[in-house]
């Protein structure tokens, strides 16, 4: 897994023109696509997005992201993509759409449990059908590029948000789903979800120099992703995944900026006496080590 993968499925179902019977697809004005009979394209310029990409060059190989005023007067992002943009709302589900009044599908469901527990006094006999698993699932895509997009920007409680939002997906699907592919097909990408949770959880953290504190969000971090690859057999993957690396990288960042432990310095030492053949100075510092850590237990420190 890499830290630019996204975390879709599948795209979404392909909307087709009705070809067999003639007819043709239909644009939102109700123009036809084609622009009329003679196949010419429509001169509505107000409809062409070059005027905003303009001096916004696609760059391969990188993310680029932006905040813009829009007309509604709310903040959006905008990601730059090589043949346009995607436009996220900030706040709510990524494209503004509220199903069933809802912030998302997400809610929408969780709301239908609760009813069902207060119903029934359990959550025995429900169930997530395939259908809206799948309407789960795209929806965690719009989300997903939408905290990608914070993070670039460096919004990290919004990534905080998106990220635990989508981690709630996870759960969700992998409780209810009544197909054991809809409980599973996203369990792939929760490394790289807690890795996302926990570099913006830490940053924030990081940023407020509560070192101590964003070094052992880190550590908890990592071992969420350890107990991912226990759960599905695959320890030896641990060290090989690029979310782990990230986050060891973090790690190593992090305890640059913490104190050095007054013993460990001692061991450096130590070390480095023994590679000398400094056998009197080894010996010295390891009193002065023992002296230290008996010091230490008796202040419970």
């Amino acid at each position: 897994m890499s830290d630019q993968f996204d975390e879709k499925t599948g795209g979404r179902k392909a909307e087709r023109a009705k070809g067999a019977n003639g007819e043709r697809a239909r644009g939102e004005s109700g123009g036809e696509l084609a622009g009329g009979a003679a196949g010419e394209p429509t001169k509505d310029t107000n409809k062409d997005i070059a005027p905003v990409l303009r001096g916004w060059d696609y760059e391969a190989g990188s993310i680029n992201v932006r905040k813009v005023a829009g007309i509604d007067g709310r903040e959006k992002l905008q990601m730059r993509l090589d043949l346009g943009l995607l436009q996220m709302e900030v706040q709510g589900r990524p494209d503004g759409v509220r199903p069933h009044g809802r912030e998302s599908f997400l809610e929408y469901f969780e709301e239908q449990l609760a009813e069902h527990k207060r119903g029934a006094g359990n959550d025995d006999e429900f169930a997530l059908d395939g259908d809206q698993c799948q309407q789960l699932r795209e929806e965690a895509v719009m989300y997903y590029h939408r905290y990608l997009s914070l993070f670039i920007l460096g919004d990290f409680p919004g990534v905080v948000r998106d990220t635990s939002r989508n981690l709630r997906v996870l759960d969700f699907c992998g409780e209810y789903a009544t197909d054991e592919s809809d409980r599973f097909v996203l369990e792939q990408y929760r490394p790289y979800i807690i890795m996302m949770n926990t570099r913006a959880r830490a940053s924030l953290q990081f940023k407020d120099e509560q070192y101590q504190k964003a070094f052992h969000t880190v550590t908890e971090g990592l071992d969420r992703i350890r107990e991912f690859f226990i759960r599905f057999g695959q320890q030896e993957s641990f060290d090989k995944s690029n979310e782990v690396k990230i986050l060891k990288r973090f790690a190593r960042d992090i305890k640059r900026k913490l104190p050095v432990d007054p013993v460990e310095k001692l061991k450096g030492k130590l070390e480095r006496a023994v590679k000398r053949e400094d056998y009197e100075e080894a010996a010295r510092l390891r009193d002065e080590i023992e002296v230290r850590r008996a010091k230490r237990e008796g202040s419970g420190t």
